[in-house]
């Protein structure tokens, strides 16, 4: 039996355990396994992978994407240059990391862009913001981070104006503010400077409509929750799995 699974902390707001089964259900595939592993600290992954000798493949999700880098033997180009890794390859002893996310952001992103979408904001600096950076450049989009915590390439949410928001017609939360249980939260943006001309995208998929989303949607914006994302990073999990 191949096992799979999920790393990350804590796990009650994923579905990848039910996504995954239920590929494997109506696939017919019978000698794959996929679980949840909460780990309170990156440090358990060691005993995680003692415990399970047959894991042949995993998903890293908060708050692990960084952190679980030296834990692993190699990073594919791609997870190398992002700085971050949401897919673990178990195979001939090695723990290979890749990072499937820019793919995903980058297949449900594309179709959405407007030739005025030429400058971003991304909310967040963690580990998946990384891969929204990696894509943003590939498509030769500029952008600004947006943090609590300001720093070189970093500005934060209270120096947000008029002007900036005008000037950035896509805008893309990475953090994980609205996402369930918390739904009532969203980021400290002004959004009454958002026009039907702005593309606000989240990541989070549960719930499906985070209030950022809802804020945008008032205002006639384009929005685009992580939904697809989810199920285009997770399919190119399982083909990276498979793949010889």
């Amino acid at each position: 039996m191949r096992q799979f699974g999920l790393i990350g902390y804590p796990l009650s707001h994923s579905f990848s355990k039910g996504y995954f089964t239920e590929k494997f259900l109506k696939e017919g595939i019978d000698d794959c396994h996929y679980d949840i592993f909460p780990l309170e600290s990156i440090g358990d992954f060691v005993d995680l992978c003692e415990q399970h000798k047959n894991l042949a493949g995993l998903n890293v999700t908060i708050p692990y994407k960084e952190k679980i880098i030296p834990f692993l033997d190699e990073l594919n180009n791609e997870a190398a240059a992002i700085g971050a890794v949401n897919t673990i390859k178990f195979i001939n002893g090695k723990k290979i990391g890749y990072n499937s996310d820019c793919y995903g952001f980058e297949m449900s992103l594309k179709p959405l862009l407007k030739p005025y979408h030429t400058n971003a904001l991304i909310l967040g600096t963690g580990g998946a913001s990384k891969a929204v950076e990696y894509v943003l450049k590939k498509l030769g989009i500029s952008f600004q981070y947006v943090s609590r915590n300001k720093s070189a390439n970093t500005i934060n949410y209270d120096e947000l104006d008029e002007h900036i928001i005008h000037h950035s017609k896509l805008i893309i939360n990475s953090t994980p503010l609205g996402m369930y249980p918390d739904i009532e939260n969203s980021p400290d943006i002004p959004y009454d400077f958002i026009t039907d001309k702005h593309l606000l995208y989240d990541l989070i998929y549960n719930p499906e409509e985070t209030q950022f989303l809802k804020e945008g949607k008032q205002r006639e914006a384009q929005t685009k929750n992580g939904l697809e994302m989810l199920y285009l990073q997770a399919e190119k999990s399982w083909e990276i799995w498979n793949s010889r």
